[in-house]
């Protein structure tokens, strides 16, 4: 009995588990207070569903199983977002748009990375469906960096980008080159985009601090086919809090294949990696249709295990024989009381910060 556990897998003890279920609780009591709703989906589907709307490759790192009633292939949510589609599309589907959705709950992947070794995991997101226009990003990118600010989360920061920038400015080339282009750019290979074109060699140099950023990028649109884009993001921007930090790197792709006109990644300081993502999208309905959206995708637990959010003990010790309206009026007052059973008991036995002395908490 050693509670050893498979790779990928932890238990989160006190007092992280309850910073865990604190930071979640805020972070959707702040997309509530926008008009998003909270939806449930299970944590299995039949795998041919899910795998119709999770991204390509994405039912790959899906856990499978055969349902023992129905003999079908089942699959654990790899991500929720997929799921939100779906009640979008069906159950919602009557539904006045822009709908707004939140969620939160575990997801399962199949194995992880090398910087994310976690295969079970939180997710929380916010989905507004039916217009992916500057004004509805505008508002999920601003509900994102406000639930972060609610949970505790201090330093964030926003990466814009365009996902669909070079296939826009290269419309017409051959698929071969418009990869070869990419993946150039992705590895912000000077000389690579220089020998397949040199116009998009101000590309890399658009990357940085959003200001700077931004307006090499204007300057690079002379034919103004980007205008719209570029206009787009100073709007979004325009609308987050001055103590964001915000940055842009406008042919960054990775995670974004199937994002439309913008992305976007949250970060924290003092973590390494993201801590969110989001952009607008297609919804796919029941009829094949394609329906606009834009969402965000937060995952707290590396908030949570790094201490981003300072886990806090505030516990008041109540001596045997404390009168229970006594406990009552504290737990109203925010403490969280723990009552002695027995005489033996001690403020430090039961993890106490203070003790009810004499009509007053005091320290421990």
């Amino acid at each position: 009995m050693t509670g050893l556990l498979p790779e990928g897998f932890d238990d989160r003890l006190p007092p992280f588990a309850d910073v865990a279920a604190r930071v979640e609780r805020r972070m959707l009591d702040t997309a509530h207070g926008y008009g998003y709703e909270q939806v449930d989906p299970p944590l299995a589907e039949y795998e041919d569903e899910l795998a119709r709307r999770l991204k390509e490759g994405g039912a790959r790192g899906a856990v499978r199983f055969v349902d023992p009633l129905s003999q079908r292939n089942l699959a654990i949510r790899p991500d929720i977002t997929a799921q939100i589609g779906r009640i979008a599309a069906t159950r919602m589907g009557h539904h006045p748009r822009p709908l707004r959705l939140s969620y939160a709950g575990p997801v399962l992947k199949l194995r992880g990375s090398e910087l994310r070794p976690a295969r079970a995991m939180r997710q929380i997101g916010f989905e507004l469906i039916g217009r992916d226009s500057v004004a509805a990003a505008r508002e999920v990118v601003a509900v994102a960096v406000e639930a972060l600010a609610a949970a505790g989360v201090a330093g964030v920061s926003v990466d814009f980008t365009l996902p669909d920038l070079v296939p826009t400015l290269a419309e017409s080339w051959p698929d071969a080159r418009l990869t070869e282009l990419r993946d150039a750019l992705d590895a912000k290979d000077a000389g690579r985009v220089a020998a397949i074109d040199p116009a998009y060699l101000p590309l890399i140099e658009a990357a940085g601090p959003f200001d700077r950023a931004i307006a090499r990028l204007r300057a690079h649109d002379t034919g103004g086919a980007l205008a719209s884009r570029i206009d787009g993001l100073v709007a979004i921007a325009g609308a987050l809090p001055g103590g964001v930090t915000l940055t842009l790197d406008p042919t960054e792709r990775h995670g974004f294949e199937y994002q439309s006109w913008f992305g976007f990644s949250l970060f924290a300081a003092g973590l390494s990696g993201e801590i969110g993502r989001g952009g607008s999208y297609v919804v796919l309905g029941a009829d094949g249709s394609e329906e606009a959206a834009v969402g965000v995708s937060l995952y707290p637990d590396a908030l949570v295990d790094a201490t981003a959010v300072r886990p806090e003990r505030r516990r008041l010790f109540l001596p045997m024989g404390t009168p229970a309206d006594v406990g009552a009026r504290l737990r109203g007052e925010g403490w969280v009381t723990v009552t002695a059973l027995e005489d033996e008991d001690t403020p430090a036995a039961q993890l106490c910060t203070h003790v009810w002395r004499d009509g007053a908490a005091s320290p421990a």
